[in-house]
């Protein structure tokens, strides 16, 4: 009987814990629908375009970086180019940043240019920040090329943008990208999406004129390469001076 009792107040507490622990908080998922995105995003996309300054004025102060990193570890202002197939191996990848800020009655605060080289692909992200967000926070547009030809060349080109990215606050953003066919599947017809595509180029090759790029970017990737040039190549040695003859 004795035994009984304990086997019940055993079970009756294990089910009093249980019901005291708190429960597993529900995770929310959202998946993006970067390939078709609906109606309402297609109108935020073009809303967002739209108010991208064609004839900006600049403030006087600006900003040029450049840099080498591992592709491992490549700079935050990359992330844009996410579409971008990095090479896998321990690489590197050379970049240069552009950085112009707007007068203060522009809708945005600053415009941001990168243009990063690695041993596979050249990708160019342009990104526009809200100065006073309240739903949306950024915009990024992004193209991209294989290697095989060279940065100057691929900047000389109007390359069709790949990526629109809106970053918005408190909501998940909104994204439009071109999307290839599965192994066994066609690409998707995006047709549709054609116009949003053609501004969001429009507004690169604008602004690849406006911030100098075709003359900054080659100029700034052939320091970061005369940089690595310099710390391999050995140091000369000095000739040892051969002692002046004695007089006799």
């Amino acid at each position: 009987m004795l035994r009984n009792i304990l086997i019940l107040l055993i079970i009756g507490l294990t089910q009093l814990a249980r019901a005291q622990q708190p429960s597993q908080p529900r995770v929310k998922v959202n998946v993006l629908n970067v390939c078709s995105p609906s109606s309402e995003e297609q109108q935020e996309i073009a809303s967002a375009l739209a108010r991208i300054p064609k004839q900006p004025l600049f403030s006087p102060d600006f900003e040029v970086d450049r840099g080498r990193s591992t592709l491992e570890e490549r700079p935050d202002f990359l992330t844009g180019g996410e579409s971008a197939q990095f090479s896998s191996d321990s690489g590197t990848a050379d970049w240069v940043r552009i950085r112009r800020e707007f007068s203060v009655q522009a809708w945005f605060s600053t415009v941001q240019y990168s243009f990063s080289h690695d041993p596979k692909n050249m990708v160019e992200t342009l990104i526009f920040h809200v100065r006073d967000p309240k739903d949306l926070m950024q915009v990024a547009i992004e193209d991209n090329a294989s290697s095989v030809t060279t940065p100057a060349t691929m900047l000389a080109t109007n390359t069709p943008a790949g990526r629109i990215k809106l970053e918005r606050f408190g909501k998940s953003s909104v994204v439009l990208a071109r999307c290839l066919g599965t192994e066994g599947s066609p690409p998707p017809d995006q047709s549709v999406y054609e116009p949003l595509f053609q501004s969001a180029t429009a507004i690169v090759t604008s602004y690849r004129n406006l911030l100098a790029a075709r003359n900054t970017v080659p100029a700034e990737l052939a320091r970061v390469s005369a940089v690595e040039a310099t710390k391999s190549k050995p140091p000369a040695k000095t000739a040892a001076k051969k002692p002046a003859p004695e007089n006799k």
